[in-house]
């Protein structure tokens, strides 16, 4: 019988982490199936979307508001389906607001359940974890400071560092140039809600600086095509003349392009 993993990622972060567990888990386990909420670099790792990963990337509270029912519904489709389809395990990636209902409910019903990457217990709203250790029989942290908060608690923890860190090196970025130049990035987000509200303001702002400093060139580093031509659009109608470097990142697995 092969090991069969239910994953759930909440936006384009989460996917890059779950494309690395997947890696990972078919190099131990080559007949594991996986299926859950994917984006394009966890199904290019070899898992199964029950629906676009895109349907669950929401920015804020009026957003979330506004899909409050949508939401609702979908993490009712997917929490009935792994009870209907019970997994070995379900990992949840990030989203802990729309994950951990689903990995409490799951967990009771005796399907063993994993969080990956911490909610910021160690921020604000620390009594969170509590709920963490009733949804989850292990949680999976990014960094190492946060394993304390939860072997305190005597909530199964462990540190797995972030993929990141293997996937970009020195070489992975040019050589500084002699110039003087400077040269900023625009760093919208990503997520479509992101780009529309946030991506406007940044080129506006680029255009101020630019009206100061016009020595000062951009670029702006998107997380997938989708964000890309997102991006472009409100570029060409808002700043078409801002010095954008045309440059490509496609060897770092962290996004597709630059503008």
């Amino acid at each position: 019988m092969p090991l069969l993993i239910g994953m759930v990622a909440g936006e384009a972060s989460g996917d890059l982490l779950g494309a690395a567990i997947i890696h990972e888990l078919c190099r131990i386990f080559p007949d594991v199936e996986i299926t859950g909420v994917a984006g394009p670099k966890m199904l290019e790792a070899g898992t199964s979307t029950l629906f676009p990963l895109e349907k669950l990337s929401v920015m804020g509270f009026t957003e979330v508001l506004s899909r409050a029912r949508e939401l609702l519904q979908l993490r009712a489709k997917i929490k009935n389906y792994f009870l209907n389809h019970p997994p070995d395990v379900y990992i949840g990636i990030d989203a802990p607001d729309f994950n951990l209902p689903i990995e409490k409910k799951l967990k009771e019903s005796g399907i063993r359940t994993i969080h990956c990457n911490s909610p910021t217990i160690w921020a604000w709203r620390k009594h969170r974890i509590h709920n963490i250790g009733r949804s989850v029989d292990l949680m999976l942290t990014l960094f190492p400071f946060e394993a304390k908060y939860y072997e305190a608690e005597n909530i199964p923890v462990k540190y797995i560092g972030h993929p990141l860190a293997d996937m970009i090196t020195a070489s992975s970025f040019p050589r500084k140039r002699e110039s003087s130049k400077k040269t900023i990035a625009l760093l919208p987000g990503s997520r479509s809600g992101e780009i529309k509200y946030i991506g406007p303001v940044l080129l506006k702002a680029a255009e101020l600086i630019h009206q100061k400093y016009p020595d000062i060139s951009f670029v702006a580093p998107m997380i997938n095509q989708a964000r890309y031509k997102q991006f472009e659009q409100q570029y060409k109608i808002i700043s078409p003349n801002l010095p954008l470097q045309q440059s490509s990142l496609r060897h770092i697995a962290i996004s597709d392009g630059w503008l």
